[in-house]
């Protein structure tokens, strides 16, 4: 986890949200990234999207033996790729900022381990206190 909180970390200081991933093959990093939307002008670049991305073209069977380690809860597009590749387990951070689509990945037999780790609590508090409006275009919120 704590890979990805380095991640989200590297966002925030790059002038986005804190959002960050990894992805773990046979203890090994394979993939990392952080929410990278505003950085590069993305639709799409969540921190899994772009741990996904990292990780580069892998056969099947990988992402069916990865762990995906993510600081917040997955959102309706990311938990969408979980299932997409079959990833088996994702260890989030915290939800207590947001509720991703934890019952959809459950429903669909993923394994999850909710953390609410300090950390990723009290990072995305003060982003969301300090940045309402890039929370919400984040999001999907008006």
């Amino acid at each position: 986890m704590q890979a990805a909180i380095d991640e989200a970390q590297a966002g925030l200081r790059e002038g986005g949200i804190p959002i960050g991933s990894v992805l773990v093959h046979q203890g090994k990093i394979i993939g990392r990234g952080h929410n990278r939307r505003i950085q590069k002008g993305s639709a799409v670049l969540h921190g899994e999207m772009d741990a996904l991305e990292h990780a580069g073209r892998l056969p099947a069977q990988v992402y069916k033996e990865s762990v995906l380690y993510t600081t917040l809860s997955p959102c309706s597009m990311c938990s969408g790729a979980i299932l997409l590749y079959g990833i088996p387990r994702v260890v989030i951070g915290e939800n207590k900022t947001f509720m991703g689509e934890e019952a959809l990945l459950r429903d669909r037999g993923v394994k999850l381990d909710v953390l609410q780790d300090e950390t990723c609590i009290a990072m995305m508090q003060e982003f969301i206190r300090e940045k309402p409006t890039l929370w919400n275009e984040d999001i999907g919120e008006v």
